[in-house]
């Protein structure tokens, strides 16, 4: 869910509060934010201050995970922020590699006309953030737009006139449609924030609307995608059946229309009451995306295949940390997380927020705001930085330029340690890019690395590397392929190079076991890819690739490297050490 939109003109900015539920579902929530607020830190990862063996991380550069999707890396805006359309704004979303834009907003977007740029209720829509300002922002970005159509206040037809105006009158090419923003929040299963006009506002009828919507807009243009909205599986309401329903929201949805939809709809809100339990989250991505496909494959058919993931909205929220480190390290975690589970696009929540009851997390203080850009305004006497400062969580989703662009491919890398997580892509032209997160907010992390399918070049490696406190990403040359020192609550990626046909010929090793994974092609330099990943396009983010050369293929798949504990150590000794509001609780979605 988002972030709800302010209720009066008045405010400049959106404040988040709770969304409604239940009674007994909001003391829940209070009282579990209560708590996580004022113990933030109590739940940390905790190692020893002693000296620890390394973690061991093993990267198999001949299992693919997929391709980078071309829209994969996004982030939502909304109508009611008035600073939306900053020039400032738009360079920064695409240094960060921004690629995707989501609009006209959470929960908002049910209750937007597009045509008259008015909401229904109470929110409102800012001056200068019509569609056509959003577009041009857009466009200035490079990023490909996500349009939400409005499914409670308004029709088949408004959104299919939407369809006509962006894509025939105008020539935007918007390919992905939602009809509707969380339409189960509709007040049917008790809890109510989001805007439906509808008489009955059951799956069953959203199921029969959604078909007449992609009716309508395919009359329009037969390229345009239509999504369904589901409940996360395995969140609230997910499983919930209502009086007389002979089943839930989303199996009764698709049960109707998953023969239809071009592809699903998730809201990833994962929460936790400490910081170690905000970052052991996204392990549970793959279970979800599991449920999620099974629901597909029951209900879609021969067209399931086809049936791609969308993850619209997902954030740090519910969690004691927003702006501070800890959220900055659960971000491309949890893209990353997603994206090698064949989602099609993950959009983080929110561009600009608005501040909460700022609190302290681990020495930073932590402003509650749930945009990735503060809007530099005050809440209980702390004032956040300058307007368009970057927080922390900005930094953790830039990192990715240095980890992939769209079109790299995502390969098979694990860790033996809780503490540190890894994700691992080879580049179109040959080199290997490793990112690796130490989730430990007090001690550093020493990790050993071996590789298969892949043999990096021997020596320093570079790095590029974001700590807590920074104000950017830091690029250096430190450690080797083997073995890095990592400081802690830190993102580091390293950006290795092949080694010398002569070099691997020195080390052949076996070809990796097959898995059920596919598995990286051979000399034609095609790339492997899963069924729910789309094709390459505009990049995530180019690094400076200069150093490296040579196209996948000629890497050596059958090769392996895998260094000793001594070279490690070895190499430990020589290298350079890098010193170093709320979204409306799980109904936090923007009204």
């Amino acid at each position: 869910m988002s972030p709800d939109d302010p209720t009066t003109t008045e405010q400049p900015m959106p404040r988040d509060r709770t969304h409604r539920r239940t009674r007994t579902r909001r003391r829940i929530v209070a009282g579990a934010v209560a708590a996580l607020l004022a113990g933030a830190g109590a739940g940390a990862l905790a190692l020893s201050a002693d000296a620890a063996p390394a973690v061991a991380v093993t990267v198999d550069a001949g299992i693919s995970l997929g391709t980078v999707p071309s829209s994969g890396v996004g982030l939502n805006t909304a109508v009611y922020d008035t600073y939306m359309n900053d020039a400032s704004a738009a360079s920064l979303m695409k240094a960060a590699g921004i690629r995707q834009l989501r609009y006209p907003g959470g929960s908002v977007a049910d209750a937007y006309h597009w045509k008259t740029h008015t909401v229904t209720g109470g929110s409102w829509a800012a001056p200068g953030t019509d569609f056509d300002h959003f577009m041009a922002t857009a466009k200035k970005v490079g990023a490909q737009p996500i349009i939400t159509a409005n499914y409670g206040s308004g029709s088949p037809q408004e959104a299919a006139d939407w369809v006509k105006y962006a894509n025939v009158d105008k020539g935007y090419g918007i390919k992905y449609w939602e009809i509707g923003n969380e339409v189960s929040g509709n007040g049917y299963y008790g809890s109510k924030w989001e805007v439906d006009n509808h008489a009955d506002k059951s799956p069953r009828e959203y199921a029969k609307n959604l078909l007449a919507y992609a009716k309508a807009m395919k009359a329009v243009d037969p390229k345009v995608r239509i999504g369904a909205v589901l409940n996360t599986p395995g969140s609230w309401p997910d499983g919930v059946k209502a009086s007389g329903d002979a089943a839930d929201w989303n199996n009764t949805v698709l049960s109707i229309a998953g023969k239809s939809v071009d592809f699903v709809i998730i809201h990833w809100y994962p929460g936790g009451s400490s910081t170690a339990d905000l970052l052991k989250s996204p392990a549970r991505i793959a279970g979800v995306t599991s449920a999620a496909r099974s629901l597909i494959n029951k209900y879609a058919g021969s067209h399931a295949a086809s049936v791609k993931i969308a993850v619209t909205e997902t954030s740090s929220a519910q969690s004691p940390s927003q702006t501070s480190q800890a959220a900055a390290l659960f971000a491309p975690d949890t893209y990353m997380n997603w994206l090698e589970q064949g989602a099609v696009n993950v959009d983080w929540w929110d561009l600009h927020n608005g501040p909460g009851k700022p609190t302290t997390v681990h020495g930073e203080t932590d402003y509650q705001d749930g945009g990735v850009l503060s809007v530099g305004s005050c809440s209980g006497g702390t004032c956040e930085p300058a307007r368009e400062t970057p927080f922390a969580t900005y930094w953790g989703i830039r990192s990715l330029t240095a980890l992939a662009r769209p079109g790299d491919t995502m390969v098979k890398a694990s860790s033996a340690g809780p503490s540190v997580a890894v994700h691992a892509v080879r580049t179109g032209n040959g080199g290997l890019n490793v990112m690796l997160i130490n989730k430990n907010p007090q001690n550093t992390a020493q990790v050993s690395l071996s590789y298969t399918g892949y043999t990096p070049a021997r020596g320093t490696v570079r790095t590029v590397s974001y700590t807590k406190g920074g104000t950017g990403l830091v690029t250096a040359t430190r450690g080797t392929a083997a073995a890095q020192t990592l400081p802690p609550y830190s993102i580091t990626t390293l950006q290795l190079r092949p080694a010398s046909a002569a070099s691997r010929a020195e080390a052949p090793s076996p070809a990796p076991t097959p898995t059920a994974a596919a598995k990286v092609a051979p000399a034609s330099g095609t790339i492997g890819t899963r069924a729910q990943a789309s094709a390459a396009g505009v990049p995530v983010g180019r690094p400076d690739r200069s150093d490296t050369a040579g196209d996948l293929a000629s890497t050596g798949m059958g090769s392996a490297v895998t260094y000793s504990a001594l070279g490690g150590l070895l190499a430990l000794a020589a290298g350079s050490v890098l010193v170093l509001r709320m979204r409306r609780g799980r109904g936090s979605h923007a009204r």
